[in-house]
């Protein structure tokens, strides 16, 4: 995309007000929870995810020549598509759910080709649905917050303030990887849950965090016999981050000045954009500056190492 069309700029950064607007009401209703559905990676669809799912279908169709790919819808071509928004309307459906702040709505923009890649992602927006502020990041361009961007400037691990995620994950094999980052950090830092990635990773945008470490879909990779294990607790998938988690959230770390990688250190930039399921699950290393990345790379390593040893090859 040589240059991002200024109506779809300006069509992806509206979407993502109406779908918060059409959601917003709906936080920490109970009916929230309701399962309508299973999308096409695997996670539940609840009734809240609904509403936004429409809204995102709706708006597209009304533009017209676009497509998108929703966490739930899958994708969607629309006339003669100018360019595919990659779409979460909900990143963070429990804690909408339980009616607490970290959801958001995640839209990202790249070519009109199923062949995008995370690297062709030229405009990334998340919008908090419970506060309302935004982050907009065009490639080569920066970002655009509703609060100051201020990324940490610790390295030191004993002090990391982090995040990273359980859900649909097994526990042991994750908690054997991350113990050293999650012990380490217990009395000087803090270990967060927060159960959204995109909420996770603008949190490196302001300061509030240090890193988002997810090792899910890279632990299937190196070691395939744990697949079956990530199936039995993702009821029946394999349940990690798709390209909706982070192509827009990345974006916006980078243009902030933070990394973003996958957990052994590879860029993520030739991941497909478009997709969900086997074959698109994608793990990813967030943080605010290139030192702390080497440092929470090598504890990776190591606790590679230390599940190789309690496993076996």
């Amino acid at each position: 995309m040589e240059g991002l069309d200024p109506v779809i700029d300006r069509f992806a950064v509206d979407l993502t007000a109406r779908v918060r607007d059409a959601v917003a009401p709906s936080l920490g209703d109970p009916g929230a929870r309701e399962r309508v559905g299973v999308a096409p990676g695997g996670d539940v669809t609840m009734a809240i995810d609904e509403i936004a799912e429409h809204v995102v279908e709706a708006s597209c169709i009304e533009a017209g020549d676009i497509a998108f790919y929703s966490e739930d819808r899958g994708y969607v071509e629309i006339g003669r598509p100018r360019a595919t928004l990659v779409v979460d309307p909900i990143d963070g459906t429990r804690p909408a759910a339980a009616g607490l702040e970290s959801c958001c709505v995640s839209v990202a923009v790249v070519p009109p080709s199923l062949e995008a890649t995370l690297g062709d992602v030229q405009l990334g927006i998340v919008q908090e649905i419970k506060s309302g502020r935004r982050f907009i990041a065009r490639r080569g361009a920066g970002v655009e917050a509703d609060q100051p961007v201020r990324l940490s400037p610790n390295t030191d691990l004993g002090a990391l303030f982090w995040t990273a995620g359980l859900r649909g994950r097994p526990a042991m094999p994750i908690t054997i990887v991350l113990e050293e980052l999650i012990d380490g950090s217990g009395m000087r830092g803090g270990y967060f849950d927060l159960g959204s990635a995109t909420f996770n990773m603008t949190r490196i945008v302001t300061g509030q965090l240090d890193a988002y470490v997810d090792v899910g879909r890279y632990l299937v990779d190196v070691r395939p016999a744990l697949e079956a294990a990530f199936r039995r607790v993702g009821d029946g998938a394999v349940c990690t981050n798709f390209p909706y988690d982070v192509a827009a959230a990345a974006l916006i770390v980078q243009e902030a000045g933070g990394v973003v990688t996958r957990p052994d250190g590879a860029s993520i930039a030739g991941h497909p954009a478009v997709g969900s399921g086997d074959g698109y699950g994608i793990a990813v290393v967030a943080s605010a500056s290139p030192a702390l990345h080497d440092r929470l790379l090598a504890a990776i390593a190591e606790g590679m190492a230390r599940l190789r040893a309690t496993f076996g090859d």
